[in-house]
């Protein structure tokens, strides 16, 4: 299987760069993988398509303002950082620019010394290791000093709207440098009538880090290797999504990163053969691509995708990966709107 095989001709335009207004007023496309059909709705449409018993199961991870701009003691170069991942303490893995300027031993500054840092190590993938110095709590200091990390593909500064729309609504957990954006679309209220339609809500915790936006590489889709993240899974979240699978009931995923999740927690009851999802908290670096049995999973909630991704790779494992290139195309057609911002799609 072959990276071409996942790519597909996207129009720049069509790359959403602003939220909507509404969150739950944009368009969402419906797969009916049964029956083979394609319909257009708008996302507040998606209770329509679910029932009393489903499960919705959500990323409720929270967007931290990980990219912060600071000068380097000793010659005033202008640095900037984006935290990829907490290692422990105040120790996080991050990439800075201009690389070249920052050894092992040099420190930096932010806001005037609120803030400063100091490189302790090489990490992967051209990372420095750095650990912070602060006075009170290191997350208040962030929220003063940085900015949220928009996606490179949206050529804009990030400013205030985006610290309230590239978060879902139910974000609850410090941790991710980029959104679990199938979750962007739902609403408080719209949550409130699935609920009250008898939809159980269960809620899991990934964060995302920043190899969600590294490209694969390998021509041969088997060869990449993908990075690790963060996971939990409660107990009662894995109570609530167990009762919906004994009681027959649809688990329907908001986003990739769910999904990932899920099926990493998956475990398999040796006298019934019947899939569960274990509580506990993890790493994983799950890959999935067509050739995947899904073991928990009904349904999914997600955005379009860009061309060669793991994601749409993902999608490709749950449907046809011809079908999926279809409605891809149909989107472009229909003048959709693309990635984080963007558009939601419906497999059902």
């Amino acid at each position: 299987m072959r990276i071409e095989d996942f790519d597909y001709d996207l129009p720049k335009e069509l790359i959403a760069q602003t939220p909507e207004k509404q969150r739950d007023s944009c368009r969402l496309m419906v797969l009916d993988r049964e029956h083979g059909t394609i319909e257009h709705k708008h996302f507040y449409d998606v209770l329509d398509y679910l029932e009393p018993g489903d499960c919705l199961v959500m990323n409720d991870s929270r967007v931290i303002p990980a990219r912060i701009y600071g000068i380097k003691e000793g010659t005033g170069a202008h640095i900037e950082f984006l935290l990829s991942r907490r290692i422990e303490g105040d120790e996080w893995e991050t990439l800075v620019r201009p690389g070249r300027r920052l050894r092992p031993g040099d420190r930096v500054s932010f806001g005037e010394g609120r803030l400063t840092a100091e490189i302790i190590g090489y990490g992967d993938d051209g990372t420095r290791r750095v650990r912070f110095y602060y006075d009170g709590i290191f997350m208040e200091r962030l929220e003063e000093l940085g900015q949220m990390p928009l996606p490179p593909y949206i050529e804009r500064p990030s400013d205030e709207e985006d610290k309230e729309m590239y978060q879902t609504v139910y974000s609850k957990v410090d941790g991710s440098v980029a959104a679990p954006t199938a979750g962007l679309h739902f609403t408080d209220d719209l949550l409130a009538r699935a609920e009250a339609k008898g939809v159980r809500l269960a809620y899991v915790t990934l964060h995302v880090g920043i190899g969600t936006f590294r490209p694969v590489k390998c021509e041969n889709v088997e060869d990449h290797h993908m990075h690790f993240e963060e996971y939990t899974v409660s107990q009662e979240t894995a109570d609530v999504i167990n009762r919906t699978i004994r009681e027959g009931g649809r688990i329907i995923a908001v986003g990739t990163t769910s999904t990932r999740t899920l099926e990493s927690a998956a475990y398999q009851d040796p006298e019934t053969g019947q899939y569960f999802v274990r509580c506990g908290h993890d790493n994983t670096g799950i890959f999935i691509y067509p050739g995947y049995e899904y073991k928990i999973i009904d349904s999914l909630i997600t955005n379009f995708h860009l061309p060669k991704s793991t994601l749409i790779m993902l999608i490709s494992a749950l449907y046809d990966r011809e079908k999926i290139l279809e409605a891809y195309n149909i989107a472009v057609q229909e003048r959709y709107r693309f990635f984080s911002y963007g558009d939601a799609m419906l497999i059902l």
